[in-house]
């Protein structure tokens, strides 16, 4: 067994150590160096074995007394080197950033990440495309079975919510509008308000909102769980495409149905501004028809049938892109669902204000 740490004082300021200066062997030698106030040389050549302990001894005398260290092996001096790096001191809690500074950082950060994520939007959409140009060229590639499905999905189990929802929004707007107008006389420009609304606007804006809320999220968490589960990489190990099996069906049932979503949703928006003017306004549902015929531009249905398939695509791609990019744990798949959701709102509001643009460009206004 080696011997105890040890050490002796001798001329000129010299401290020569003996023994092991191990944890195991240090004993009391920490508390009689503490008495020791100055040193010119540490003399380590006789120690015969030095750990991560003794080396933290050695370097805060060292550094105590101003000493320099002598008589080390390369294993040892490499040993205290690395100690003597480590040596720093370490806050238990980081200081908190300024406020100016905090801001900029989360600014940063956030405008970072939404420049991947559009790039990683664009790559995903070119997949999409590739995926879409496969099945063209190989129609037997194409899933008619899984499409159908998401028929029921996107739209059949959505008529419930999506046509109480247009009623309701039907209701708001004549009765704000007949608010409003009759400070001027004017109730029965009501209808013009009303049907000009619903079908180049809030039927297919509406429409969007409440299919990326439903089916956007949907898919992201569908597409999310079987990532977790490793069903995509299976299906890559047989040699299928998770984009051809996974989204393009997704995204051709949302690109089919939101125009019929839409159609449907702007009837119902009318149906229910046509029943609050009945009730409200005394206008027979004849005569609201008659005046929705006269004032409601073909050009409006047009603008509302254009935009639908593009925010059908724009919710879909979101919904699966956010899916697929789940990792992890299951915590991810809540975390892009909300991205996903948040994400289709913002770019079908985006693409709307583009449309609304070009349209007026147009003339169709």
């Amino acid at each position: 067994m080696s011997d105890r740490a040890d050490f002796q004082e001798e001329q000129g300021g010299t401290l020569r150590f003996t023994g092991d200066l191990s944890l195991a062997r240090l004993g009391d030698l920490p508390d009689r160096l503490a008495a020791i106030d100055r040193a010119d040389k540490l003399d380590l050549s006789d120690v015969e074995r030095m750990d991560t302990i003794g080396a933290l001894v050695i370097h805060r005398l060292s550094e105590r007394t101003g000493a320099r260290v002598e008589g080390l092996e390369e294993n040892e001096q490499h040993l205290l080197d690395q100690v003597i790096k480590a040596d720093q001191p370490v806050a238990v809690r980081p200081a908190a950033p300024g406020g100016v500074r905090r801001v900029l950082g989360e600014v940063g950060a956030a405008t970072v990440q939404a420049g991947r994520t559009a790039i990683g939007l664009i790559g995903f959409l070119g997949s999409v495309a590739i995926a879409l140009a496969n099945v063209i060229r190989h129609p037997r590639r194409f899933r008619f079975n899984a499409v159908v499905q998401q028929f029921e999905v996107v739209g059949v189990a959505a008529l419930g919510i999506v046509g109480l929802m247009s009623f309701l929004i039907g209701i708001v707007i004549a009765q704000q509008g007949a608010v409003q107008l009759r400070q001027f006389g004017a109730e029965v420009f009501t209808i013009n308000l009303v049907g000009r609304l619903t079908l180049r606007e809030m039927g297919v804006l509406m429409t969007a909102i409440m299919v990326a809320g439903r089916s956007g999220s949907a898919f992201a968490a569908q597409l999310g769980t079987q990532k977790l589960t490793e069903e995509i990489d299976a299906l890559r190990t047989i040699g299928v495409s998770p984009v051809e099996a996974l989204v393009l069906p997704r995204v051709l049932a949302a690109i089919l149905l939101m125009p019929l979503l839409a159609f449907y949703s702007a009837l119902i928006a009318l149906i229910g501004g046509g029943l609050l003017a009945w009730l409200t306004l005394g206008i027979p549902p004849v005569t609201f028809i008659s005046r929705i015929r006269e004032v409601v531009p073909i050009t409006d249905l047009y603008v509302g049938l254009i935009k639908a398939p593009v925010f059908g695509a724009i919710i879909a791609v979101a919904g699966c892109f956010q899916g697929m990019q789940v990792e992890a744990n299951a915590e991810q798949v809540g975390l892009k669902t909300t991205a996903a959701v948040v994400q289709a709102i913002f770019m079908v509001i985006v693409i709307d204000a583009f449309f609304a643009i070009f349209f007026t460009w147009l003339g169709w206004d």
